[in-house]
């Protein structure tokens, strides 16, 4: 395994969430802040951002079951709101009542169920309180969301349990690596060792057994689409959207739904060749817009 990567994992732990092993990181001090990482990677999606973060937070960021370096059991129905029920077991687990919410990609569809949750108040367990949000590109809408051509083959048709069993071979990873091309910016696209890291990360465990099962969570957004817009909608907590707008799944386009639908919108674009993935692509300005978020928060 990578070092960087062998790292990462040997400074985290486990807790067990109902019969499987959750691997997380928690390190910092100061307000919990919840790191919800995307689809189909991990927690190391944040290590940019991580030493930076844990200056100012207590930093909690877990590997969603079926990703990372948790388990990754076969026989299992994925879902988000699965996602959020595990997420919101480690938050009991580590005894935090109140926190802040950095989400990407799936996470952010795991944010928008915890949020609805907390505007319900029918946490499945306690009831923390959300002080804010900031979003980060992923599917929020899921009538603006436009994924590549091979993630709708994998997650929303039988392809993906047919060919499930060769997602190891070398064909399968170069059609891999034109999809991760094709969702980074022009000027900050994978080096080979970054390729390499992710591949590791989703081969964990052979993970690629399950990965076609758990990008099944787009149908999640179809679902509770409406559900999730509402509590967006209505909610007292503070939201910021920061967008890469050169992504091609859910870059300008999605932004601009967001503008048309969210009261009061607050909305960062981050440069025009930033893409889908803006807390590896452009870290510093991760921060710089997520910070002024926070403080405008606490401030307030």
């Amino acid at each position: 395994m990578d070092a960087e990567l062998e790292s990462w994992k040997t400074t985290g732990q486990y807790f067990d969430y109902l019969g499987f092993d959750v691997f997380y990181r928690v390190e910092g001090t100061g307000p919990a802040l919840l790191l919800i990482h995307g689809y189909p990677f991990s927690s190391w999606d944040w290590s940019l951002i991580w030493p930076t973060l844990t200056e100012r937070f207590t930093v909690i960021a877990p590997d969603m079951l079926g990703l990372g370096f948790s388990d990754k059991p076969v026989a299992y129905e994925y879902s988000v709101p699965d996602h959020a029920d595990m997420h919101e077991a480690l938050l009991h687990h580590l005894g935090i009542d109140s926190f802040h919410v950095l989400a990407h990609d799936l996470g952010d569809s795991v944010g928008q169920e915890l949020l609805a949750r907390y505007e319900a108040g029918d946490n499945a367990y306690g009831v923390p309180v959300i002080e804010s949000i900031t979003w980060l590109n992923g599917g929020l809408f899921n009538e603006s969301y436009t994924p590549r051509l091979v993630q709708k083959l994998m997650s929303r048709t039988p392809l993906g349990d047919m060919v499930s069993r060769f997602q190891g071979s070398a064909v399968a990873r170069r059609v891999v690596d034109r999809t991760l091309d094709e969702l980074f910016g022009q000027n900050t696209k994978p080096t080979p060792r970054q390729l390499e890291q992710f591949h590791q990360i989703m081969d964990y465990n052979d993970g690629t057994r399950v990965s076609h099962k758990v990008g099944r969570f787009v149908t999640d957004r179809y679902l509770y689409r409406n559900r999730w817009i509402r509590a967006m909608r209505e909610t007292a907590v503070p939201m910021r959207l920061i967008d890469g707008p050169s992504d091609p799944n859910s870059g300008r386009h999605m932004a601009q739904r967001y503008l048309e639908v969210i009261p009061s919108p607050d909305v960062v674009m981050l440069a025009d060749d930033i893409a889908h993935w803006p807390q590896i692509e452009a870290p510093e300005d991760v921060l710089r817009h997520f910070f002024a978020h926070v403080d405008r928060v606490v401030a307030t």
